[in-house]
């Protein structure tokens, strides 16, 4: 009777105490102190990045090639323009199939067979796994089949992989959104399940699904691990012309001209960095725009 009298007294006594005893306001004051300094390393990362990469933020930048030699001169055209192909091509690879897969799972595939929940399990692992093993995964493929490694289709193979359970759970988190009613609706007078999907409810769940790949996107773009295991390029003086050229990107060639001595190098790289933060935040934005424009409140 006495240990059914402290459990029952356990609840009246933290509702009485709130967060006032001892161990809360430390473990408060713990996760203030560490939300106040990742807000602080970001904001004095940014702000020197600002600093130091404004007066390359010109012409410049988007014009020209990268140049060991004279380094006031070197520019991110060639990273622009790989970074554009690669996150092009690793879209046109991940989305269709990312879609397709999310409502197989969702709206077709039976919930009570094992291999079902196999790939349940795994989709949910998967999206947790480094982008560095996205990047081994796709070398081994590329050299068991032959095809070479330093090339636009290997890098967009690794970022569509790496993408690809993202948006395969944003998707059918979407589709989820949707009310059974319409599916009902819609079988009541007389359509298939196939012309349900298609026609009611992906239309439905597009609000989500384009948040879901934009904000998937966005990550691609970020990347240099799985690119750099494959043999990206550091330097490259030409435009990337086709699924099998040599290419870079804009998170390597800053990774490239972060690690030279010279101050000229530090500056293209901050102005570089700049660059890809606001890319960033502009697929973001976008994503948020669609997201609160278009999504239906059921």
């Amino acid at each position: 009777m006495a240990s059914i009298g402290s459990i029952a007294t356990a609840p009246l006594r933290a509702s009485r105490e709130g967060d006032k005893n001892a161990k809360s306001i430390v473990f408060l004051g713990v996760l203030w102190f560490t939300v106040l300094f990742s807000v602080l390393s970001l904001a004095v990362l940014l702000v020197t990045s600002f600093l130091d990469g404004s007066t390359r933020l010109d012409a410049n930048l988007f014009t020209r090639y990268s140049s060991i030699v004279l380094p006031e001169l070197a520019g991110a055209r060639a990273a622009i323009l790989g970074s554009a192909l690669v996150i092009v091509l690793t879209a046109v690879m991940a989305i269709p199939l990312g879609v397709a897969a999310a409502v197989y799972l969702e709206e077709f595939a039976d919930s009570r067979r094992w291999y079902n929940k196999l790939i349940e399990v795994n989709l949910t692992n998967l999206a947790a796994v480094p982008a560095i093993v996205y990047g081994m995964l796709t070398a081994g493929v590329a050299l068991s089949i032959g095809l070479p490694r330093r090339v636009v289709l290997t890098g967009a193979i690794a970022l569509a992989l790496l993408i690809l359970p993202v948006i395969i759970i944003t998707t059918r988190e979407a589709m989820r959104a949707v009310p059974q009613e319409i599916r009902q609706g819609s079988l009541a007078l007389g359509a298939t399940p196939l012309q349900t999907v298609w026609r009611q409810t992906l239309p439905a769940a597009v609000p989500g699904i384009a948040t879901g790949s934009i904000l998937a996107l966005s990550r691609a773009l970020g990347e240099a691990a799985p690119l750099l295991l494959l043999g990206g390029l550091v330097f490259v003086s030409y435009d990337p012309n086709g699924l099998f050229s040599g290419y870079t990107v804009l998170p390597i060639q800053i990774y490239n001209w972060a690690k030279e001595p010279q101050l000229a190098f530090q500056q293209v790289a901050s102005a570089a960095i700049i660059l890809m933060l606001a890319l960033l935040l502009l697929m973001n934005a976008v994503a948020i725009v669609i997201r609160n424009r278009y999504q239906k409140r059921w």
